[in-house]
């Protein structure tokens, strides 16, 4: 379905990352709106707002090139389905010769108020079926972006919540959400963890 890392190499070009920046989700428009998705949103907000350049079918994926912040940045979309997101990631970080250190997933967070947005480096995978992939293939102390969509408040509704679209009451707030970070994002290009966390929260308390 998507090219290896020969066709990978052709469409990547010279372009040499300092950084890979990863979104979660599931490819296909039917999960486009999912909670599930807001990694693949975060990442296309990001791509927009700092004019990188088209996504191309690379790594079992979507890689687009650009730079923020004069940091050279791959963004990448894994169009493995989630369960196999680390197949993804772990091709783009050997092809690079990236380490951990230099890679950054994008995820959606259920013990996390909706709407808001913590960085951390490291931990566990809560369940999570993309962030377990990619500890498999790549091990766990990469720096993660954890988008908050709320726990629905009993075990037996998570599937549903997680894999359900956003309600229309919410778009607005998540329409900010993904502005704030991609607006932001530079501060995470410098590897400023908490000032990206404070501007973040300064924009959405507006």
């Amino acid at each position: 379905m998507f090219g290896q890392t020969g066709a990978a190499a052709e469409n990547m070009g010279d372009f040499q990352p300092v950084q890979i920046w990863v979104g979660l989700g599931n490819p296909g428009a039917q999960y486009a709106m999912h909670r599930h998705n807001v990694g693949f949103m975060a990442i296309d907000a990001i791509a927009e707002t700092h004019g990188f350049e088209p996504p191309k079918r690379s790594f079992q994926g979507w890689a687009q090139q650009g730079r923020i912040g004069g940091q050279r940045i791959l963004l990448l979309k894994p169009g493995t389905f989630m369960n196999k997101s680390g197949q993804s990631i772990g091709e783009a970080m050997r092809f690079f010769k990236k380490e951990l250190a230099d890679v950054t997933i994008f995820h959606d967070e259920l013990d996390l108020a909706p709407f808001k947005v913590k960085v951390k480096t490291g931990g566990g995978t809560a369940g999570h079926n993309g962030l377990r992939s990619a500890e498999a293939h790549i091990g766990n102390e990469f720096r993660r972006i954890r988008i908050g969509i709320g726990h629905p408040g009993h075990k037996d509704k998570v599937t549903g919540h997680v894999l359900g679209n956003y309600a229309k009451s919410e778009t607005d707030s998540l329409a900010d959400l993904l502005g704030a970070i991609a607006a932001e994002a530079e501060w995470l290009a410098k590897g400023d963890d908490a000032r990206f966390m404070n501007e973040v929260a300064l924009r959405l308390a507006d």
